[in-house]
């Protein structure tokens, strides 16, 4: 058993920022999945939002938040995360992340639903160099081990040792390298574990986006929110050998248009806004015109710039882009929506706690009210900030948590799996049923037919789960059936159209908005 005063499971942009704002006192393990690298903070393209230009103000901010939203917004929550965001990226440039200047000031990015320009960004690549930055940072830390190559079974929770207590009190964990199972004690455990891109057959999300956070913190007896509310963004490029790569939403801040393919531009008949919509106008604006012609994708063009600008502004994007053939300097980008975002997740407060002691969920895994009824664009990577900083605050001040001696995995009762076909074949039928039923616009039919699907594929891998060994596919898998159920639970619970639940069978927003929320017992 290994001990220590924080377990943080992930390793993105609010696990990092978590353990490099804790204390020096604080042993730190960190485990992840892969690599480090290997997660949606790192694959993130347009930037951090936050006001910088005297044009700009915090009001301006807080509106587009709220706009974006839909009315589901916490207002109080939007309000404090914007304030906050200046000083989030003043951490960060203190940190040594090398923002894109332009003269003696910063280049600030402008992305649909945002009034102005204010969101702080390296080319293309934001993430890859705030997460390379912190990563430096974090291994020559001295307090924090980070264990790569391990995936959280479950956590350990009071119930589970015979205390009435609701705490948590470490983790079961896979080492995936030594295919051996690990307890580790923990003080406070802290889900950083992204979101469920996963669940859906086409998604700009890493392999790792399969819903473990929400799935364990279901089963310890957390509840969850608003998980009908899946963004998908809009523009995901369209090539066979293309998997996952997303085409930024800055691109279009830049003035790039949406074409049919005999050029037609299409977005000022769904929005005033046009390109600068909101993701989930521009999502359902696109998936309209494909299914209504019969089309596998649209086009981005941004052809209008000189190409030493594009180049500039998109060198990540232009490199991939030439990789596959395409000049996007002279030609349109083939695109096409792919899931993106989980705006619902784990309740939590303030400070990213949850319901039980000692358990703290922050990032994506996370429902904080900040995003409503749809996030608005590069206010999800400033989220982790605040709220993993937040976090750190608050297990910093807090008293002691004691570290228990834990009883080690018991599988004395199973065997090493006969077939694991089954496991494969489960999440193809998955992941297509998901963006079948579950996808843009959904129908009470359609939510149906997936609930009843997801109930047998439940089944089958409950029974798999318990007769056989664990390995990497396998928890994965019974981590996204179950975030699956409970993304379906919420959209069945929601009987009108707003942000991004789009139903064909309430088309109209109802006039009091109101939180989807899950309850564990009732489950």
């Amino acid at each position: 058993m290994q001990r220590c005063d924080v377990l943080i499971i992930g390793s993105g942009l609010a696990a990092t920022t978590l353990a490099l704002s804790l204390p020096d006192r604080f042993r730190v393990i960190m485990i992840t999945k892969k690599s480090p690298t290997e997660s949606s903070s790192h694959w993130a393209q347009g930037g951090i939002a936050a006001v910088h230009s005297g044009e700009d103000s915090l009001a301006s901010h807080v509106q587009d938040t709220l706009t974006a939203g839909a009315g589901l917004c916490n207002e109080d929550t939007v309000r404090r995360v914007v304030e906050e965001a200046p000083q989030a990226i003043g951490w960060l440039i203190w940190q040594g992340v090398p923002f894109d200047r332009e003269g003696n000031d910063y280049h600030l990015g402008r992305e649909g639903g945002h009034s102005h320009r204010r969101i702080f960004h390296v080319a293309d690549a934001t993430g890859a160099a705030v997460q390379d930055t912190l990563l430096k940072r974090l291994a020559a830390a001295p307090n924090v081990q980070v264990l790569p190559w391990h995936i959280a079974i479950d956590l350990i929770t009071g119930h589970k040792l015979g205390v009435a207590e609701d705490s948590v009190h470490g983790a079961y964990v896979l080492d995936t390298a030594r295919a051996r199972v690990e307890t580790i004690a923990a003080g406070h455990t802290v889900l950083a574990t992204g979101g469920a891109g996963k669940a859906f057959l086409y998604t700009t999300n890493p392999d790792t986006a399969t819903g473990d956070g929400i799935a364990m913190a279901w089963r310890a007896g957390c509840r969850v929110a608003n998980l009908e509310f899946i963004q998908f963004h809009p523009t995901c490029l369209y090539h066979p050998k293309a998997k996952s790569f997303l085409i930024t939403e800055a691109m279009r801040g830049e003035g790039a248009v949406l074409r049919l393919p005999e050029g037609t531009r299409f977005m000022p008949e769904h929005d005033e806004r046009a390109e600068l919509a909101p993701r989930d106008i521009v999502a359902r604006a696109i998936d309209f015109e494909m299914k209504k012609r019969g089309l596998d994708c649209v086009y981005l063009d941004i052809t209008h710039l000189p190409a030493r600008q594009i180049i500039s502004h998109f060198p990540t994007i232009h490199a991939r882009c030439k990789e596959l053939g395409i000049d996007i300097t002279t030609e349109w980008i083939p695109v096409a929506p792919a899931a993106h975002y989980t705006c619902g997740g784990v309740v939590v407060d303030e400070h990213g706690r949850t319901e039980l002691d000692h358990l703290y969920a922050i990032g994506e895994v996370s429902f904080t009210g900040l995003h409503g009824a749809n996030r608005l664009a590069s206010n999800s990577l400033l989220e982790c900030l605040v709220y993993g900083r937040a976090a750190a605050a608050d297990i910093a001040q807090a008293a002691p948590a004691p570290v228990r001696d834990l009883p080690p995995w018991d599988e004395s009762r199973v065997t090493d799996a006969d077939e694991e076909i089954v496991i494969a074949h489960n999440w193809h039928e998955l992941r297509r049923f998901m963006w079948d039923y579950v996808g843009i616009v959904r129908t009470s039919k359609r939510l149906e037919r997936a609930a009843h699907r997801i109930n047998l594929l439940a089944e089958e891998i409950h029974d798999y789960y318990s007769n056989f060994r664990v390995t990497n596919d396998l928890l994965e898998l019974r981590n996204l059936v179950l975030t699956a159920e409970l993304i379906v639970r919420c959209a069945q619970a929601r009987h009108e159209s707003r942000g991004l639940h789009f139903s064909r069978d309430y088309p109209e927003l109802l006039p009091e908005a109101r939180d989807t929320v899950l309850e564990p017992s009732a489950g």
